[in-house]
This record gives structure tokens, C-alpha cells and sequence, in this order.
């Protein structure tokens, strides 16, 4: 039993300072804090979906004549596209 050290880096000797840096390395999983942020995450891209898919349904109409005097109604499009 002397040579048997606990699995894992928790019975590796290392330095405060390594510690300090590698948090994650040596503290025990959040299962609550885990969830919330999973959320958090999960709710921050559904929104920026949404503005992406309402942001190309709002291209402006706008009406356009041609050089024969008939109306068109044509999407605004950037010289880019």
C-alpha cells in the first residue's frame, strides 16, 4: 500500500502555483453550475439564430421603375451581393 497513490492528478505533488493556474485539474465538478451555464449557452445561441433568421425575412421592399415606365417591387441588395 505504500506505492498506491490516489488515481488521477489529485495524488500527483505539484506546486501552489500550478495549482493557482489549472483549477479545473483539481476541483471537483459542478453538476448545478454545469447545468446553468449548459442554459446560458444554449439560450445565447438560440438567440442570435433568431435575429439571424428575422434579419433576412426584414430585406426591404422598395419600388422600382424601369426605363420603360413599369413598376417592379425589388428587394434593397448591396452592391456586394
Amino acid at each position: 500500500e505504500q506505492g498506491y497513490r490516489a488515481p488521477g492528478l489529485r495524488g500527483v505533488q505539484t506546486t501552489t502555483l500550478f495549482r493557482a493556474i489549472n483549477p479545473e485539474l483539481f476541483i471537483k465538478p459542478n453538476k448545478p453550475v454545469m447545468a446553468i451555464g449548459l442554459l446560458t449557452l444554449s439560450l445565447c445561441v438560440g438567440y442570435l439564430g433568431y435575429l439571424h433568421a428575422t434579419t433576412e425575412n426584414k430585406q426591404d421592399l422598395y419600388e422600382a421603375i424601369d426605363s420603360e415606365g413599369t413598376r417592379h417591387m425589388r428587394r434593397k441588395s448591396s452592391r456586394w451581393d
